[in-house]
């Protein structure tokens, strides 16, 4: 892959709702992440994830999160 090949990340909207979430509070990335490299494309993703999501303003996130959650978790 070339410098100017880009990668295609497709996500399921509990998938992003999620993950958006996580990474919002993955404010203190030098202690979760020891590689300075990465930290470009994660705040990336980040940015992405938050203007593709309307729901992030919703009124009642907190249950759209916690509903994303119940379907995303492995049955066990």
């Amino acid at each position: 892959m070339g410098e100017d090949s880009q990668v295609t990340i497709k996500l399921t909207s509990d998938e992003a709702l999620v993950l958006s979430h996580w990474l919002e509070q993955m404010t203190d990335l030098g202690r979760v992440v020891d590689e300075p490299a990465v930290w470009a494309p994660i705040h990336r993703i980040a940015g992405t994830l938050d203007k593709a999501l309307p729901e992030l303003f919703a009124s009642d996130y907190d249950q759209r999160l916690e509903a994303a959650r119940r379907r995303l978790r492995p049955e066990g």
